[in-house]
């Protein structure tokens, strides 16, 4: 009874395999023997143009000249899992699935293959290129991987409208290809941007000023290489009621905006950020908004209060638009509006920016630490209960986007958080693993990066004082620092939706 029991499960395998077998021919016959002008005309070119995965490189190189970042990626996790899945299709799976191909004659002569493939039909190797590719691109940008996937799915229906392949092959294909995108994908997970929920924007009921009275700039009309002479000249046309404190080189900066802003009722400064940070001082310890034109190299406050431009910044002070944000107090002084830093992450930044625009800012960044890595003197420091050796440590007001040791925007700026990055090097083999954690990509998984966000945050160099720079100056030399945030301290001028 036991045995044909097992051969009646086998018998009935045996036919359920068979007509799947049938129905597959008779769908495959269904389209190739459809009358559809659409499909003499479209399919072959489309079939021709994904010979050779040809298609697919020419989409990849389209995509990464974009410079989006997931799109760029998505473009290249695609091709890696292209090459992959190419390579056990031919040389595996089509040796161990043996299928003749399907009768071909059925098709019409117009949408007939030039050239009949005469390998095994089983598993459809366009097909497997296809959603390899698709659901790669699909792994880092899902809008962008959806366009691909569709594209793909008519690759797989193009090889059975020229009769180079059965549905079922096609279906095997699409399951072989996405299956080692996404096991791809487990072995190097996908980059997921960072999203922190924020309240919304505290707004300042602050009277328009449309021609700018009560206003006091100070600037340096030669800072940013001659960029304030600029800010100078707009400022003037457009806010003709603002005072201009304009200030030469040899002028106590300090001095100066103490100075306005015992007479303004909107202290204004054109600088760059460690002006900008010494006004934003200034004026929350008298009470006063602060406006900010970008005139120095950076300006990467002003850019991410979205006043990068002075036409931004004047429109703000003529609606009366500003909200507060955040500070950072270092060791309960020294105001702080953008980063802190010590080791060698000011010559790591330098590095790459110089070098982004030409190489793109992934092999800039992997060239910078690689340099910084090698070249420089790590730092000891102690926090929480633990004590390391660093070359890059990083700390930023608010949190800062992306992931990972390349911290370059942030969407906001009252969060009341501290954005802490730490790179760890006195491991053993710790270049190395750091290195090839970036290039895979795993750089936030690796236990040598550090990454918290916290609203207090505080170290000691253990071995003597260490130089701390912040917002883009090299500042104090110091033993034990600490940090804690003002949050929402600073009302500033900034456009608002």
């Amino acid at each position: 009874m036991r045995f044909r029991g097992k051969s009646e499960g086998l018998r009935g395998l045996t036919q359920i395999g068979q007509g799947l077998g049938t129905l597959d021919r008779e769908v495959f016959e269904a389209v190739a023997e459809s009358p559809s002008p659409l499909l003499d005309s479209a399919m072959p070119r489309l079939s021709r143009a994904a010979d050779h995965s040809k298609l697919w490189f020419v989409i990849a190189a389209a995509l990464i000249a974009t410079r989006h970042r997931s799109t760029a990626r998505g473009a290249m996790r695609g091709v890696a899992s292209l090459g992959v899945t190419s390579l056990v299709t031919n040389q595996f799976a089509k040796r161990v699935w043996k299928r003749p191909r399907p009768n071909y004659r059925v098709v019409p002569l117009a949408r007939q293959s030039k050239r009949f493939p005469t390998s095994n039909s089983l598993p459809s190797g366009h097909s497997a290129s296809a959603a390899a590719f698709a659901v790669g691109v699909g792994l880092e940008n899902p809008a962008v991987g959806l366009g691909v996937a569709l594209l793909a799915g008519l690759v797989g229906l193009s090889r059975v409208a020229v009769g180079a392949h059965y549905p079922g092959d096609v279906f095997a294909g699409f399951g072989i290809g996405a299956g080692i995108a996404v096991l791809g994908g487990r072995i190097v997970p996908p980059i997921t941007p960072a999203r922190v929920p924020t309240a919304d924007p505290l707004r300042v009921e602050t009277p328009p000023r449309p021609d700018g009275k009560g206003v006091v700039l100070v600037i340096n009309p030669a800072s940013g290489s001659g960029t304030g002479a600029r800010v100078v000249d707009e400022v003037r046309a457009e806010l003709p009621a603002a005072e201009v404190v304009e200030l030469g080189e040899d002028d106590d900066v300090a001095a100066a905006l103490e100075e306005a802003a015992s007479r303004a009722e909107v202290l204004a400064v054109g600088g760059g950020d460690g002006t900008a940070a010494c006004a934003a001082g200034i004026a929350v310890q008298k009470g006063l908004p602060l406006a900010v034109f970008p005139g120095g190299t950076f300006n990467h406050f002003a850019k991410d209060i979205g006043c990068d431009t002075v036409a931004k910044t004047v429109d703000a002070i003529r609606r009366g638009s500003v909200a507060c944000v955040d500070l950072v107090c270092l060791n309960e002084k020294q105001i702080v509006i953008n980063t802190v830093s010590i080791g060698a992450y000011p010559k790591f930044v330098r590095i790459r920016e110089r070098l982004e625009h030409k190489i793109g800012k992934p092999l800039a960044g992997l060239y910078a630490m690689i340099h910084t890595l090698r070249h420089d003197e790590p730092v000891r420091i102690s926090y929480d209960n633990k004590t390391l050796q660093t070359s890059l440590f990083f700390l930023g007001n608010s949190t800062y986007l992306p992931s990972g040791f390349a911290p370059s925007r942030r969407t906001r700026m009252d969060d009341g958080l501290m954005d802490v990055r730490i790179l760890e090097t006195g491991r053993r083999f710790s270049t190395l693993r750091i290195v090839t954690s970036l290039v895979l990509g795993r750089l936030e998984r690796s236990p040598l990066y550090h990454e918290m966000r916290v609203p207090e945050f505080s170290f000691k160099a253990v071995d003597g004082p260490t130089v701390l720079a912040h917002d883009g100056e090299v500042g104090m030399s110091c033993t034990e620092a600490s940090f804690s945030v003002n949050y929402r301290a600073l009302p500033v001028f900034r456009p608002l939706p």
